[in-house]
């Protein structure tokens, strides 16, 4: 009997590894990015402002300012209108009934990036200035895959990522800020990366770059070493919200999502990523509404509002999803494992993945 069922376990198991067509995974979050700028296009209550215009209210309109709120949205976000939703689906428009949320009680970046990554909400992670991360990521534990090991690559504009993803217990290849590009051996393009980062303008410190630096080291690294695992976290959206400069805001998620389509078109050239590559695009916390867009916390209204996105080959075409089931950011790090085959298991809790991210079987 023993033995029937450990032959139907396995058959079950290679059916469900042969129906996943997943087998690398690019994951990109963009920090602070409200939902309703993704969702609605540029918001002309704040842009008509002096404080959050500084005077060049002209080049806003002109760039990111439409009629209807689809015209407005796919000025600011083309790539991620026209191409990423109607091939794959996107959670987060509260207009729609659509609600995801953070699950933590705090609604600040390094309490949210613990809980995409870890899946869990801990209380305990309260503050950005938090030492190493004391849960498991989900990225740690596919580290320890056989099949994974060493093929995950971080590049992180933020600092604090060697702690968050706990760089020193876990193991993980983790280039945050200013630090070098490229291991012991970097080509010549990473040099250049290194040397210009470290000489670049530093607007908020030394504690974050630019993300023109984190994402084109991701790129090298991309082209070069061909990871099965990619995750890159630009910053700029929220530093220049925090500044009250919503024309940097806006020109920086443009950005944001035109490096979207270069990587996407990458991955559709290559043998080893085209239709076997899933990826996922999301935001660690939401912003205040109105004048409290610049700030973020539990005592903002809206600050714990988030979203969404996946497009691959295991991703069913749902575009934008509406009077969907309340999701939160908690459910991304089972969503990442069970994408590649993997159930995430820590000495945490773990809550379940986003079942409509997947082909039901």
């Amino acid at each position: 009997m023993k033995k029937i069922f450990l032959v139907l376990f396995f058959l079950f198991a290679i059916k469900a590894i042969a129906q996943r067509q997943t087998q690398n995974l690019i994951i990109v979050t963009t920090d602070g990015l409200r939902w309703q700028e993704l969702f609605r296009g540029m918001d002309s209550s704040i842009a008509n402002q002096k404080k959050f215009h500084h005077g060049d209210s002209t080049y806003i309109f002109k760039q990111y300012w439409a009629s209807t709120e689809n015209e407005r949205r796919e000025k600011l976000f083309p790539f991620f209108w026209k191409k990423l939703v109607p091939l794959g689906q996107v959670y987060g428009n509260r207009d729609l009934k659509s609600n995801m949320n953070v699950a933590n009680p705090y609604w600040f970046s390094y309490p949210g990036y613990s809980e995409i990554f870890s899946g869990y909400a801990d209380t305990a992670v309260n503050s950005n200035e938090y030492p190493p991360n004391p849960n498991i990521t989900v990225l740690e534990f596919l580290n320890k895959q056989p099949s994974l090991k060493g093929k995950i690559s971080t590049f992180c504009a933020w600092d604090a990522f060697d702690r968050i993803l706990n760089k020193q217990r876990s193991g993980l290849p983790v280039v945050a800020a200013f630090e070098s590009t490229g291991g012991k051996t970097p080509i010549a393009a990473e040099r250049l990366i290194n040397a210009m980062n470290k000489d670049s303008y530093k607007p908020f410190g030394e504690e974050e770059c630019l993300d023109v630096f984190t994402h084109y080291a991701a790129l090298e690294n991309l082209k070069n070493k061909k990871p099965r695992i990619l995750y890159i976290a630009y910053g700029e959206t929220d530093e220049w919200a925090h500044s009250g400069i919503y024309k940097s805001y806006l020109d920086a998620a443009h950005q944001v999502d035109k490096w979207l389509e270069q990587l996407w078109n990458i991955v559709q050239k290559d043998p080893q990523y085209r239709g076997k590559t899933t990826l996922l695009f999301t935001v660690d916390h939401g912003r205040g509404h109105a004048d409290k867009w610049t700030s973020h916390n539990n005592r903002i209204p809206g600050a714990d509002e988030i979203w969404f996105a996946a497009i691959g080959p295991d991703t069913p075409v749902m575009g934008e999803v509406n009077n969907s089931k309340q999701l939160h950011q908690e459910q991304i790090a089972q969503t990442i494992a069970k994408l590649l085959g993997y159930t995430f298991k820590a000495n945490h809790p773990i809550a379940e993945e986003i079942k409509s991210v997947f082909k039901s079987k």
